[in-house]
């Protein structure tokens, strides 16, 4: 009795001593994102490589116990087009806003959508008399936890930018270093191809800054065309007007653009023809 007492208090001790630092490291992000959402007076920690494109996602890991989970982008970019998680599949664009359960998960949408055994890891592996859990592979976020695929390996195969993950992966497409898939059976639709519209010329109302010359096709071929629009920008050219404050803020290009896509400091990868 006196043992298994002690057991069990030290359990709950131990639970109790992760929920504490989960909810500081959730209280630290959430801090973050909203010293991130001030542009001026200081200059923000620039995230690292592998770091850039994490997400942290806790709708109810720690309320049950469970670390958050890191979600690291680069890894599913570098196999799937963003319109298949964020279209077909559903996800929303900001962190934690779509809302997965576990139930969700199990009974094969979101992340269970490939996190099935057969595309991808599911939950829990092996035998029914040596089960393998799986939960910590995704559900990271301050575990010393070793992940099967190695940033700094992909990476030195890769053409490079300057921000963001370091990885140009338009580039990498356009080599063949890799092939992303538009598509699952049984959760994509059947869609008639559309021909891409002429690029767009958007003028700057900085006198010096140069012209954006947007490419719908660079655009198409990871987003699709329902990705952006009506939701995002509207059909019709300069139906809105938007300031590089706004997409700082996360709105219009900014949707995708430093928080995924390469940051906006690299302002010569739109702003690209030039001063007359």
């Amino acid at each position: 009795m006196g043992v298994a007492a002690g057991r069990k208090g030290g359990i709950v001790k131990n639970r109790s001593i992760f929920l504490v630092i989960a909810a500081g490291l959730i209280a630290g992000g959430m801090a973050w994102s909203l010293a991130s959402s001030q542009t001026f007076g200081v200059r923000k920690r620039r995230p690292k490589p592998n770091e850039y494109g994490t997400e942290i996602i806790d709708n109810f890991s720690v309320k049950n116990g469970m670390a958050p989970v890191a979600f690291p982008h680069w890894v599913h970019r570098a196999r799937y087009t963003c319109r298949l998680c964020h279209v077909d599949i559903g996800f929303a664009m900001t962190a934690g806003a779509t809302g997965i359960t576990e139930e969700d998960n199990r009974h094969g949408m979101y992340c269970g959508t490939c996190h099935n055994g057969q595309i991808a890891f599911r939950w829990d592996e092996g035998t029914k008399n040596a089960p393998k859990k799986n939960c910590q592979r995704c559900h990271s976020v301050g575990l010393h936890v070793k992940m099967k695929n190695d940033f700094y390996a992909f990476r030195e195969k890769m053409p490079r930018q300057r921000f963001g993950n370091g990885i140009d992966w338009l580039k990498a497409e356009e080599e063949g270093l890799i092939t992303l898939q538009d598509t699952l059976p049984g959760v994509s639709f059947d869609r008639p191809k559309l021909k891409n519209p002429a690029d767009e010329e958007l003028v700057a109302r900085e006198i010096d800054m140069p012209k954006i010359v947007f490419s719908h096709k660079k655009h198409a071929v990871e987003a699709g065309c329902e990705l952006c629009h009506p939701e995002i920008f509207p059909i019709k050219k300069g139906a809105v007007t938007y300031s590089m404050q706004d997409i700082f803020d996360g709105k219009y290009c900014g949707a995708c653009h430093g928080k995924v896509s390469f940051p906006n400091a690299d302002c010569q990868r739109c702003h690209t023809e030039p001063v007359t």
